[in-house]
């Protein structure tokens, strides 16, 4: 495994075995790319979309919501039976980028150095090397992460926010572009550690593959027997790119009016009377980033209210808690976010204004 650029807390290197970063991602570390052009972004999207919707049959709209996560710098939760394509989704994703990607199988004897990494003392040179552990890729797949324990869950906690690992001290960066995968199975129990609300408010978004239709599981059949389509996969853009186009969302305008929709949204699942825990000020943020990526993918460098309310259910859900007496009466986080989303006023451009201001041209990002 190739290491990566580190920094120390305590203001001074420590004295490892870490040589010879020379990949190109390596390289993004330290200054920001400059954005795609409007074509460009949109070829590299299709490209992804297209390799994606090949190997998953009948699932296009969970392929652009990995799609978005992942240009939104966020992570990705799958949850769903078993069979139904999460950890092939994650694995097709992360094929069609010229990147590092590494796949941790969650397990109960998993231990946090397995994820992070560990220093190991050299007798021949009376160092401490540090070897990194698998959480240093640039596309991280976590299989069934909930049969891992809540101390190597947390493990993931740092990574995911701050993009960097603290190990004995020091602090190693990850590089960019940096996202976690992860998949869990909500039937089968036993054995398994609930994330706790703290480990799901990291995701970004969470989304369930659900079954295929007739036809698109007809279609498995005839091009997924003989071999998997996985297996011709290559990849269609590079880790420059994806960089390219995640500055390009970062510089999608949002009026005022979207930002105080988007926090109207939140404050609503503070105050429903039906939830018991609503959505944090991260998820609004990162609500917000996501609804700048589906603006970006739609051909938009601007943000409408309905690419915030197209994405809220996706990210929101997984982050509020029904209240006992609502859950008794059949409410679920999918049905009142609908509820609230119905009721809340959309802001209206007044007539013979412009969408986007002239003031924003140029890809500035509000």
């Amino acid at each position: 495994m190739e290491p990566h650029r580190r920094t120390a807390n305590n203001g001074s290197a420590p004295n490892l075995n870490l040589a010879g970063v020379t990949d190109a991602v390596s390289r993004l570390n330290g200054h920001r790319p400059a954005a795609m052009d409007p074509e460009s972004f949109h070829a590299a999207a299709q490209r992804i979309l297209t390799t994606v919707n090949t190997v998953i049959d009948g699932k296009s709209e969970a392929a652009k919501l990995a799609l978005t996560v992942l240009l939104a710098q966020g992570h990705l939760l799958v949850e769903d039976v078993p069979g139904v394509g999460k950890t092939l989704l994650a694995k097709t994703l992360a094929r069609t980028i010229d990147c590092t990607v590494n796949r941790i199988q969650f397990t109960p004897d998993l231990l946090p150095s397995d994820v992070t990494g560990v220093s190991i003392y050299n007798q021949a040179s009376r160092l401490f090397e540090f070897r990194p552990g698998a959480v240093f890729a640039n596309i991280v797949i976590g299989d069934e992460i909930n049969r891992a324990s809540a101390k190597t869950q947390s493990a993931l906690l740092e990574c995911m926010e701050e993009h960097q690992v603290t190990v004995d001290g020091n602090t190693y960066k990850l590089d960019e572009p940096f996202m976690v995968v992860a998949t869990q199975n909500p039937i089968e129990m036993e054995g398994t550690y609930p994330l706790p609300e703290a480990q799901r408010d990291r995701f970004m978004a969470r989304i369930s593959m659900g079954y295929p239709d007739k036809e698109a599981e007809i279609e498995m059949l005839e091009t997924h027997q003989a071999v998997s389509p996985l297996a011709t996969v290559s990849p269609v853009v590079t880790a420059s790119d994806v960089a390219a186009m995640t500055t390009t969302v970062q510089q999608v305008y949002v009026s005022e009016a979207v930002k105080e929709y988007t926090v109207s949204l939140g404050r609503a699942t503070r105050e429903s009377p039906l939830l018991r825990l609503g959505a944090s000020p991260r998820s609004m943020l990162q609500l917000l980033r996501a609804a700048k990526a589906i603006a970006a993918l739609d051909g938009r460098d601007f943000v409408l209210p309905d690419d915030v309310a197209g994405v809220a259910e996706a990210v929101l859900a997984h982050r509020i808690i029904v209240d006992r007496k609502a859950a008794g009466a059949g409410e679920n986080p999918h049905s009142v976010l609908h509820g609230i989303l119905s009721r809340l006023p959309v802001p209206q451009a007044p007539p013979g204004q412009a969408t986007r201001p002239a003031a924003a041209a140029g890809g500035r990002n509000r």
